[in-house]
């Protein structure tokens, strides 16, 4: 029997905690999905319907939305916005949605969506790749940060 060269043996222990921890810091947690799916779906509903209530307790006092055209908000600024009637989310469809647990108390949410909105100047009818983050406080999920860009319409 060959025994591998001590070197070797440090090469390859040091690729196993290279991919395998993160792998498994990283890893899925069925349950917490499923409870940030519905609570991800509360928020698009709280969106649609301007329910201040419903999304002063979904998002974060710390929230950075940054909407895809640049503009970015905090959480008072996004709720006057959308309170104000300065902006109207029409309709909201997940076309792609994960989450990723990088950390305990910690969701990466990435996906695409169609977003239906009008303002007192356009309406915007667009599908766009996002990344957003939750963050569990005070034993709630809360919605911390948005980032989205448009996707290009394919052309033939």
């Amino acid at each position: 029997m060959r025994i591998p060269h001590p070197s070797r043996l440090a090469a390859f222990g040091a690729l196993a905690v290279l991919f395998l921890v993160p792998a498994l810091a990283s890893g899925q947690d069925p349950k917490a999905e499923a409870e940030l799916v519905a609570i991800d779906d509360a928020r698009v509903a709280a969106m649609l319907s301007a329910d201040e209530t419903a999304l002063r307790s979904l998002l974060s006092d710390e929230l950075r939305y940054a909407h895809s055209n640049g503009a970015v908000d905090s959480k008072e600024k996004f709720l006057g916005t959308l309170l104000g009637g300065s902006l109207n989310y029409l309709g909201y469809d997940h076309l792609e949605r994960s989450f990723t647990f990088p950390v305990a108390d910690l969701a990466l949410m990435s996906g695409r969506a169609r977003i239906r909105a009008k303002t007192p100047e356009v309406s915007v009818d667009s599908v766009l790749a996002y990344l957003a983050v939750w963050r569990k406080e005070e034993g709630q999920w809360r919605f911390l940060a948005w980032q989205s860009c448009r996707v290009p319409t394919e052309t033939p």
